[in-house]
């Protein structure tokens, strides 16, 4: 039950994100959510950024392993309550979803329960609505970053919070010690007021080996494979008895296995605390359910990774991997609370 089958039941999904939908609730939820599990996401996706991807043909089985290509695609994404993206009072948050591959549409709940300010959604390239190329080469958090910068150029972010789900929460931290590294000191730049780490590890082989052991657990209570991947999403992914719309459209639209997608695509990473002396990163807050396979341990290595120590987590009572799904009130209170502090 080693590797394969953790795999199956995270990355089947792709990294971190999950499956499910909500009627029977977790102790400790609110009923009163069920509405932003079983609501359509019907939002347009607007606005589009051109981005470059330059890649070894090599990985395609072609002879000449120097050959490279250059290709253009368009990133897409949607701005919610656009008017406030300038706002002095409550910043906009940029929205980054999981995976890799997995697109925003499990995400646009937010829009519902953080209803007052600008939020960017944008469906990273090679999935959802922004495909990209075919070739696995193409792809890494390098590139991922690259697209980020040019789309808050393209957007004219100049202050913003960040929130990364899972995978995103990962993009959203590299980002972060990109730009410290960077210390360039130019005031003119994007500046990230505060930071939100969402059910995010901080070391891809350690959540692996818990999830395996969770799922240890789960046979040993029961040894019925067939059921084996739906019982590790009930109680540690997303705690429903039935698949929400909003998952089920991501999924429908997520990237291609083997090219960019699930923990295969970033095996062996781990976050690495920039060097000394640089610019200081964003205030962070690293959210996890209780029952998440993101457990305690996944996420305590966050506190060492940025260069400062206002970093403190906050563990969703009564929920699993998507508490935006599971109690999607209580989880904007918190994120809203948050930001808000950094305004």
């Amino acid at each position: 039950m080693a590797k394969i089958m953790t795999l199956a039941a995270l990355c089947a999904c792709s990294l971190l994100l999950s499956i499910a939908p909500i009627r029977a609730f977790a102790p400790g939820t609110k009923s009163g959510c069920s509405s932003h599990l079983h609501a359509a996401a019907t939002i347009e996706f607007d606005g589009s950024v051109d981005v470059e991807r330059t890649y070894s043909l090599g990985g395609e089985g072609l002879d000449d392993d120097s050959a490279t290509i250059t290709s253009t695609h368009q990133i897409k994404y949607h701005i919610r309550n656009k008017m406030n993206l300038s706002s002095q009072q409550a910043a906009p948050i940029l929205v980054l979803h999981g995976g890799p591959g997995v697109p925003s549409d499990y995400l646009l709940s937010l829009k519902d329960v953080v209803p007052y300010r600008s939020i960017v959604f944008y469906d990273q390239l090679g999935c959802g609505r922004s495909p990209g190329p075919k070739s696995k080469e193409a792809y890494n958090i390098e590139s991922s970053l690259d697209d980020l910068e040019v789309l808050i150029k393209k957007i004219g972010l100049r202050r913003f919070h960040l929130y990364g789900q899972s995978f995103g929460g990962i993009l959203a931290f590299e980002y972060l010690k990109r730009v410290a590294e960077r210390n360039d000191g130019d005031t003119d730049a994007p500046r990230c007021l505060s930071v939100i780490l969402s059910s995010s590890p901080c070391d891809v082989e350690q959540v692996e080996s818990v999830a395996g052991s969770l799922i240890g657990k789960l046979m040993a209570d029961d040894d019925d494979k067939s059921t084996i991947m739906e019982r590790f999403r009930m109680r540690h992914q997303c705690q429903s008895e039935e698949k929400p719309k909003a998952i089920k459209d991501a999924y429908e639209h997520a990237g291609e296995r083997g090219i960019w997608r699930g923990t295969d695509s970033i095996e062996g990473w781990k976050a690495i605390k920039p060097m000394e002396g640089l610019q200081r990163m964003p205030s962070c807050m690293v959210m996890r359910g209780e029952n998440d396979f993101v457990s305690s341990e996944c996420i305590e290595g966050w506190k060492d990774a940025f260069n400062h120590k206002f970093v403190r987590t906050k563990v969703l009572d009564g929920c699993s991997h998507h508490g935006l799904l599971e109690n999607g009130n209580m989880y904007g209170e918190i994120v809203d609370s948050f930001f808000s502090e950094y305004d």
